[in-house]
């Protein structure tokens, strides 16, 4: 038995064979037991298997990934990443017969998307009725929201499984067609896809899902309450009638991504559908008893059978306006570092400390205030990977193409950011399908010295298909940036050429050794699997983004009605709202802090008072 768990840890870390649900709670340990209940089955396993551990958050595969780097050959005995990310691997090695010839292009941005769409509507011959709907719907602003209403109803028929032809309205049908065929003229796939061509991989050939059967004995899935219906049934075809050595661990109370069509009833689901054992850990073995008692008020029904001995506190800050809300904030973490506190253990750091959200604005002001007082801080606002600089933008659109160069979208973006015409670039005797020759040409083209820079960097890369020296591009750009007068175009630039080399290190780390594509690295950074979760400094967290983290300080602000909640829920979003103050309190461990300005500027000038939150009477600081 091993030590150091709890009666009902150790019960699921010896579950053998058989469905098993397990309700986890925050701070209960769950990710611990899932990599026990791994190390055991892999060590005390029969014959020779994979495990399939699947998670719905990178820093959760990260960290599975660390506990068990120690085990031989952990790479070839599991696969341990989000479902998105097994999905990619599966399309690249079995996905010919839907379509997929090799590791599939991904285009995860919504705007890179909505171009997509709107390229089909605009100039696709088969459905000249679109271009006719999008033009007579009114001025731009209209026409921008029908085609993000297109854009979502493809989003959320993808996300039921639903091929156009199962579309009740016509003029969705063709929408959804002219989308996909748009996507694959740019030999592309969207994140929505990733789902959809799988479940159809594993129902039209079952011969495929067996073989992934045979090869994972035991399929563990983490944060199932995050799951939607395409994940779910992409699971269940996966599984099939016969496969039952599953387990699933998820939290209700923790659900908070019903925008992506997630639901905890699918927890419910599968303990019908599998038959599983179900298992409850309410132990909170992470929070401080004030954190655990305003955890409590947000939801009456939260119940811990052991807790930390440890008091910890829960107070609120309010700021005359929002300046002097962040000032009082960043004040509080400076006396927390230069005094500590009796129930914080050792040196605390801005690294043990956190500033939580509901959205991203809220942070704009800490922010200045973190640069006026020279603090470092670092962003993790989404899960997206945006360059903020012109030349990584163009440095990235280049990435593409060479990898690429069937993606008209992104070639069509760059030609036009570099004011070349399409026609100097694609004549006949070129290559369409190489990349190398493709971006030779544009060099002829452009005689910007920033467009020069760019391609001379992918020139250094030395890039072939199997490898690249990603280092030397970097190393390239810096050097032409350290020359630069405009210090807030260098400052831009410096920052991003510095997130690249931490995808890169992080790359490199999950690959180690062998050869190194650069459609992998792409793709690693569309799925986030890139993304490090802690950095030097101060984090600056939305609570989506804090999912699955936790740091000694928390300090959640902007409290105020209209925001937290979002002045949008209604009814059942208002639920999911509170769900997200649960998960935003549970992020702490020994000290939470709410914050929130009696005043706010608004984006056109006028200032407005503000009311607190109803969370704070609820957890009884108002």
């Amino acid at each position: 038995m091993i030590t150091n768990l709890s009666s009902t840890q150790c019960e699921i870390v010896q579950h053998d064979d058989g469905s098993l649900l397990v309700v986890a709670g925050p701070g209960s340990g769950k990710t611990r037991v899932l990599t026990e209940r791994i190390r055991r089955l892999l060590s005390e396993g029969k014959g020779h298997f994979r495990i399939l551990a699947l998670t719905f958050t990178n820093k959760a595969a990260n960290e599975m990934k660390e506990r068990l780097s120690e085990f031989p050959d952990i790479d070839q005995r599991a696969f341990i990443g989000t479902l998105h990310s097994f999905c990619v691997e599966v399309l690249a090695n079995r996905g010919k017969s839907v379509g997929i010839n090799k590791l599939p292009n991904i285009f995860e941005s919504y705007q890179d998307c909505k171009q997509v769409l709107l390229q089909a509507v605009m100039h696709d011959p088969e459905y000249p009725e679109l271009r006719h709907e999008l033009k007579n719907v009114g001025n731009a602003k209209e026409q921008e929201k029908l085609l993000n209403r297109w854009l979502e109803m493809i989003g959320e028929a993808k996300n039921n499984l639903l091929l156009p032809a199962m579309l009740d309205k016509e003029i969705d049908r063709n929408v959804y067609k002219a989308y996909n065929d748009s996507l694959r003229a740019s030999d592309a796939v969207d994140f929505n896809d990733l789902l959809l061509l799988t479940y159809r991989l594993f129902q039209e050939r079952p011969r495929i899902a067996d073989f992934y059967r045979r090869q994972y004995r035991y399929i563990c899935i983490d944060e199932a309450q995050d799951l939607n219906e395409a994940q779910y049934q992409v699971l269940r075809a996966l599984c099939g009638f016969e496969h039952r050595n599953v387990m699933m661990v998820g939290d209700p109370k923790q659900a908070i991504f019903a925008w992506n069509g997630a639901n905890p009833k699918y927890l419910n689901l599968f303990e019908q559908d599998f038959d599983a054992k179900r298992i409850i850990m309410n132990e909170n073995f992470r929070s401080s008893q004030a954190v655990v008692k305003a955890a409590k008020a947000l939801d009456p029904e939260y119940e811990i059978e052991g807790e930390l001995p440890i008091a910890g506190s829960i107070e609120l800050i309010v700021g005359k306006d929002e300046t002097d809300e962040a000032i009082q904030v960043l004040d509080y973490i400076q006396n927390l570092i230069d005094n500590g506190h009796q129930d914080i253990e050792g040196t605390i750091t801005l690294e043990r400390c956190a500033l939580l959200a509901r959205n991203r604005y809220v942070l704009l002001t800490v922010e200045r205030e973190l640069n006026l007082r020279q603090l470092p801080y670092y962003k993790q606002l989404s899960t997206q990977h945006e360059s903020e600089s012109n030349l990584l933008q163009d440095f990235e659109l280049c990435l593409r193409l060479l990898t690429n160069p069937r993606d008209r979208l992104h070639m069509e973006m760059l030609l036009k950011r570099w004011n070349v015409r399409e026609e100097d670039i694609l004549f006949s005797n070129i290559n369409i399908d190489n990349g190398l020759n493709l971006l030779a040409n544009l060099k002829k083209k452009v005689s910007g010295k920033d467009q020069e820079t760019v391609l001379s960097a992918i020139e250094a890369m030395e890039w072939t298909q199997q490898n690249f020296k990603f280092v030397n591009a970097m190393d390239y750009l810096k050097t032409f940036t350290e020359n630069m007068k405009n210090q807030e175009e260098r400052a831009l630039i410096m920052e991003d050429i510095k997130v690249w080399r931490e995808h890169w290190d992080s790359f490199l780390h999950s690959q180690p050794g062998g050869q190194h594509s650069l459609t992998s690295f792409l793709g690693q950074i569309a799925l986030g699997t890139t993304q490090q979760p802690r950095k030097q400094g101060l984090a600056l967290l939305t609570v989506h983004s804090a999912k699955g983290l936790e740091f000694d300080v928390i300090v959640i602000m902007g409290m105020t009605v209209g925001t937290f909640p979002d002045y949008r829920a209604r009814s059942a979003a208002l639920q999911e709202e509170k769900r997200n103050m649960f998960v935003a309190v549970t992020r702490s461990k020994r000290l939470l802090y709410l914050s929130y300005p009696m005043t706010k500027v608004m984006p056109w000038g006028d200032v407005w008072r503000q009311k607190p939150s109803r969370y704070l009477k609820d957890i009884g600081l108002t």
